[in-house]
């Protein structure tokens, strides 16, 4: 697979994450649990699709603070908040596990952040706007 491929592989992915993400909180009875995941789902694919547009190597995380610090060590300034993108990064272990489960309002935060994280990637990748 070349690097322009896997880029977009990546940007596949994600881009179906953010669609289940916005789904599952449009729904009658909405989806929290499963919006919060697919939102960290979203902005962990896009973080990795800038990383690897940039030849740069990253471990297996869910950490978004470790994948926004590659990018940052990169010159890839994002301007996302530590405390933003920790919330996030939770969701990835947390929502899989019953206990502290995020409610509604929670679920659009996230929704927000990874919607963030997907307008700033689509702009620095030079995707088109959806």
């Amino acid at each position: 697979m070349t690097g322009t491929d896997e880029v977009l592989k990546w940007v596949e992915y994600a881009e179906e994450d953010f669609i289940l993400a916005k789904s599952a909180l449009r729904r009658n009875k909405p989806l929290p649990i499963g919006s919060c995941f697919h939102s960290q789902q979203c902005a962990e694919k896009y973080f990795k699709a800038i990383l690897v547009s940039q030849n740069i190597e990253f471990p297996k995380t869910h950490d978004l603070l470790i994948l926004n610090t590659l990018c940052t060590a990169a010159g890839i300034l994002t301007g996302f908040t530590k405390e933003d993108l920790g919330r996030l990064s939770g969701y990835a272990v947390h929502t899989r596990y019953p206990g502290n489960q995020p409610t509604p309002d929670e679920a659009k935060e996230a929704l927000e952040i990874a919607t963030t994280v997907r307008r700033f990637a689509r702009a620095f990748l030079g995707l088109k706007k959806k």
